[in-house]
């Protein structure tokens, strides 16, 4: 589920639709969790259909590290790409603001980090990274979990909409990191190896 204050908005003829904000979400807000009405596939499954459901998923999916494909139910199918993303996924299902995300911006993913079947040239941002690749995690978990570090210190001081629907085991990961009893886990536990295979 994506944060309730979003709203999907067409955003250009070249990226089409996007996740807006339409209020201030700070950074260490959680602004969306995998929740029991987002669906997820096997690959097993998704081999029985049709292409013209292929293509779909392909566009609205992401792979987990368990090789399963997850739709999401509501607009964060939406959320765009972005190498200077304001939210980052966690090991724990759900993602995080790195940033404050102010009214009007979208909500950006990095998609390196969702594993992608195959590479694909991104909209250009004046970034060194033209190319988002099925292994970017590999390269790039130091860096983004900096940025998950900074965030997640974040989490007991702002308001969290999803809290509700976080599942009890994840809420107490959440307080033993906190409190020092337990050690955030790498993005890159987030990674498929077969991704792009």
């Amino acid at each position: 589920m994506i944060h309730p204050h979003t709203e999907l908005q067409f955003i250009s003829d070249e990226m089409g639709y996007g996740v807006v904000a339409t209020q201030l979400i700070p950074k260490g807000t959680i602004t969306w969790v995998q929740d029991k009405l987002d669906i997820v596939l096997t690959s097993g499954q998704i081999e029985e259909m049709s292409d013209f459901y292929k293509d779909i998923l392909d566009i609205y999916t992401f792979r987990n590290n368990k090789g399963d494909y997850v739709l999401c139910w509501d607009h964060a199918k939406y959320v765009n790409h972005s190498f200077k993303s304001n939210c980052l996924t966690t090991p724990y299902d759900f993602e995080i603001a790195i940033r404050d995300i102010y009214p009007r911006e979208q909500l950006t993913d990095d998609y390196g980090y969702l594993n992608v079947s195959r590479p694909f040239r991104a909209v250009y941002e004046g970034t060194r990274r033209r190319v988002v690749y099925p292994d970017d995690l590999l390269r790039y978990h130091k860096k983004w979990d900096h940025f998950i570090s900074e965030a997640f210190a974040r989490i007991p001081d702002v308001e969290q909409p999803l809290e509700e629907i976080l599942p009890e085991e994840t809420l107490k990961k959440i307080r033993n990191i906190h409190k020092g009893k337990e050690k955030l886990e790498s993005i890159l536990s987030c990674y498929f190896p077969a991704a792009g295979k």
